[in-house]
């Protein structure tokens, strides 16, 4: 396989999520030639790099690196090739990066990327739920009022959601999404690519019951479907609902709380209770 050096610039490059077979020719190519690898764990690293042949210098970039690094990496880019890697699947998906990227575009730089896995895309063609038009939403926030006010930010959205969760954290957060976003279709997808790859399908109150004191191991995708086609809610049904919920709730709350509920734009919700509130 070729191994002469690439043209100066930033390469942001995809690794298997699982299965070396799928680094690809291009991949490997690309960190052979590279003049350094930025890597966001080198320990995770150093097996891929060991298959791939490639010998150029690590160098640790993560979400906790300083601007100064990122500095120094821009320094060199004018000059040597810089291949960019996140400890599996595609760079910048739920990983460190984008502002490195921005910042090398913005200097001129060139920036080039050489596709393949990606879990989140990987976990949606396994889900066998809509795939026309989906929304990846990353981790969900570990304490429950931001967990519970992430998912009525979209739950009206009509779109497959895909997110990425730990094992220990699973049947705490398909609760909360059977909670938030009520009977929908969706899939937990594990392992992706690898040995013991899993996609289990259910409800999310019947994937919440699974898991609930059985957390499994691996890298975990849930793939949440869309809501389902409802009439428009008519002013005297948001009425009903917003008044229930502002005995409770100040209006922020009971709008988004309406808005999931009823299937409805938040700022609709949001400006009818202000009115309601007001008297």
């Amino acid at each position: 396989m070729n191994n002469d050096p690439l043209a100066p610039g930033l390469y942001i490059v995809a690794t298997p999520i699982g299965n070396l077979g799928d680094l690809s020719a291009r991949a490997i190519a690309t960190l052979r030639g590279a003049g350094r690898i930025l890597a966001e764990d080198k320990r995770v690293s150093a097996k891929l790099l060991a298959h791939a042949g490639a010998t150029a210098p690590m160098t640790a970039y993560h979400d906790h690196s300083d601007e100064g690094l990122r500095d120094r990496i821009l320094a060199e880019l004018g000059t040597k090739a810089i291949a960019l890697i996140s400890d599996a699947g595609t760079p910048l998906i739920s990983d460190p990066g984008y502002k490195l990227v921005r910042a090398a575009r913005a200097a001129g730089h060139a920036v080039h990327t050489v596709p393949g896995p990606c879990a989140a895309v990987a976990a949606l063609t396994l889900a066998g739920l809509p795939t026309d038009r989906f929304l990846f939403l990353g981790f969900l926030p570990a304490k429950a009022k931001a967990r519970a006010d992430k998912i009525a930010e979209v739950a009206a959205v009509r779109a497959s959601l895909i997110l990425y969760e730990s094992g220990p954290r699973l049947g705490e957060s398909l609760a909360a999404l059977a909670k938030g976003l009520g009977t929908r279709d969706a899939a937990v997808v594990r392992e992706i690519s690898k040995l013991h790859e899993e996609t289990v399908t259910g409800t999310l109150s019947e994937l919440a019951a699974r898991y609930a004191d059985t957390p499994p191991r691996g890298e975990i995708v849930i793939v949440v479907g869309p809501p389902a086609e409802r009439a428009e809610a008519s002013d005297d049904d948001l009425d009903r609902a917003l008044d229930e919920a502002l005995a409770r709730l100040s209006p922020s709350r009971a709008a988004a709380e309406v808005a999931a509920a009823l299937g409805i734009p938040r700022k609709r919700a949001y400006a009818r209770a202000l009115e309601r509130a007001a008297g």
